[in-house]
């Protein structure tokens, strides 16, 4: 395995464990059960790669391989053991920032190897990062962040954006990766920390 596969690999784990996590941790925030949390988990962890799989036309990733199941599975535990820790709301945040900026990367680069035009690939980007977030909301009764004014899925497209301009330079596809993830981790951070947001569309203005 090369070192670019090993990367794609490596943040394939840690956005699954991210992602899983964060959607366990609403879950129990909820008081669902072992079982719903580990459902609401599993759901936020593979639902925009899903999507992203079945619109590429390529085999679903989760469909390929057990251990998606097996890393939500640790992800519950990890919730378990640690739940004093993972109650803070912040903690909440980290993961789910951590693992959109990393899913991100994950579905320009499968879109990019099905020889799909760079535009599909920071779209699918997008959906990779955001959809398992707005269906972890949903099926806590939230409304999902991506349709409020928070800075989500526009950090999303930012990476993208940056991926693309890194590719133009003719970066390697690690340093492009590395990239991506940074900005939209950072973007994320930075809206929280300064409440940036997007205009509200106002019908009575």
């Amino acid at each position: 395995m090369n070192a670019e596969l090993t990367f794609l690999f490596i943040i394939e784990v840690i956005g699954t464990i991210a992602f899983a996590i964060s959607g366990i941790r609403m879950a129990a925030a909820k008081h669902f059960d072992w079982f719903g949390a580990y459902t609401v988990g599993l759901v936020t962890a593979i639902g925009g790669g899903t999507l992203r799989d079945i619109l590429l036309g390529i085999p679903v990733f989760w469909m390929q391989t057990w251990w998606y199941l097996a890393v939500t599975g640790l992800s519950l535990f990890i919730v378990i053991a640690f739940k004093k820790i993972l109650v803070k709301t912040q903690i909440l945040f980290i993961f789910d920032t951590i693992g959109l900026g990393l899913f991100v990367v994950i579905g320009i680069q499968k879109t990019i190897a099905a020889d799909y035009p760079f535009w599909v690939a920071v779209i699918m980007g997008v959906i990779t990062g955001a959809l398992g977030g707005v269906i972890r909301d949903i099926l806590v009764n939230n409304e999902p962040l991506l349709f409020q004014k928070d800075i989500y899925a526009t950090a999303c497209f930012a990476g993208g954006i940056v991926y693309w301009i890194m590719s133009l330079t003719g970066a390697s596809q690690l340093a492009q990766g590395l990239a991506c993830a940074a900005v939209v981790i950072l973007i994320r951070i930075l809206a929280v920390r300064f409440s940036w947001s997007l205009p509200v569309l106002n019908q009575n203005e």
